[in-house]
């Protein structure tokens, strides 16, 4: 007897929560579409993924999708619940579907009772699975950065610019492939947003591969644990930020005046290499108390001087 030739799917639309024009993309379902994509490619099988115009404007979204391209629909990660994930059955109706590595809170519910199957890694009476993106390949290290800008500062009067200093860094750091971090150097002791000791500003800093700041302990204290800073002086002609940075030996400085994406890709670059050495160099300087500081002046004043006898 013949053996039944086992036929595959055809082409595969995958969606989630990141399909949804008010849907969100997170990390974590990203990565989950990630391992679904790597299981779907090494069998060969086609497919599509559909995106939120609003996270990825010029990629393949749902209201641009020929339904019928398709033979089965695949609902990765997430929630199953909402009138959006019910349209989906509506709209693909012909299509097999089916859920996977998503929560389940009421079996009930009709966004989870339209798919043919439910591959859910929690739902009540069944043992929870791993999340999908435990296995997800693996994705390359990218620089930690940390952001540190100061958009006050009325004391500089007509010369300031962090305004705009603010707007072109951080549109430039918007399409850079880096994980950015906002930070303050402002301690509270009530707000848990913020460090409430030097200690822990401190601990976050050392930790970063790379701080980008117009702010003068930005660069200062960046510099004291060794990281190295891409700094701005945010005020016309250059004020506290470019004295700071000459007085420390720090050369990765731009202007107000003289801020392009061309210089910042510059120093970008020394400071992810040349300037890691650096900026330890200019830690230890710190640390040796190699050039005398206020503190020392200070006591010179302080100390009566021998008189003659």
């Amino acid at each position: 007897m013949n053996e039944r030739k086992r036929v595959g799917p055809g082409k595969v639309l995958l969606t989630g929560w990141f399909s949804f024009r008010d849907g969100e993309a997170t990390a974590g379902d990203v990565l989950a579409l990630r391992r679904v994509e790597e299981v779907l490619r090494g069998s060969g099988t086609a497919y599509d993924v559909a995106w939120s115009p609003g996270f990825l404007p010029d990629a393949l979204h749902l209201d641009a999708v020929r339904p019928g391209d398709y033979s089965h629909l695949v609902f990765v990660a997430g929630v199953l619940h909402g009138s959006q994930v019910e349209e989906l059955h509506r709209r693909f109706a012909h299509c097999v579907r089916i859920a996977v590595g998503t929560s389940v809170i009421d079996p009930g519910d009709g966004a989870a009772t339209g798919f043919h199957r439910v591959l859910a890694r929690d739902a009540p009476g069944r043992e929870p699975s791993e999340d999908l993106a435990a296995r997800a390949p693996a994705v390359p290290a990218r620089p930690v950065v940390g952001v540190i800008l100061d958009r006050g500062q009325p004391e500089y009067g007509d010369q300031r610019r962090h305004g705009q200093v603010a707007e072109r860094v951080t549109r430039w750091l918007a399409g850079k492939d880096c994980a950015r971090l906002e930070l303050e150097t402002r301690l509270d002791t009530h707000d848990w947003h913020l460090s409430a000791t030097p200690a822990q500003v401190q601990s976050v800093l050392a930790r970063l591969d790379l701080v980008v700041t117009d702010r003068l302990h930005g660069l200062v204290l960046a510099l004291r644990v060794g990281t190295p800073v891409l700094a701005v002086d945010p005020v016309a002609g250059g004020a506290e930020v470019t004295a700071q940075a000459h007085a420390c030996g720090w050369p990765a400085l731009l202007s107000a005046e003289a801020l392009d994406e061309r210089r910042l890709e510059r120093w970008w670059d020394w400071c992810l290499t040349s300037g890691r050495v650096a900026a330890r160099q200019v830690r230890d300087a710190f640390r040796d108390g190699r050039v005398p500081d206020g503190a020392d002046r200070l006591m010179e004043l302080l100390t009566p001087r021998a008189t003659a006898g």
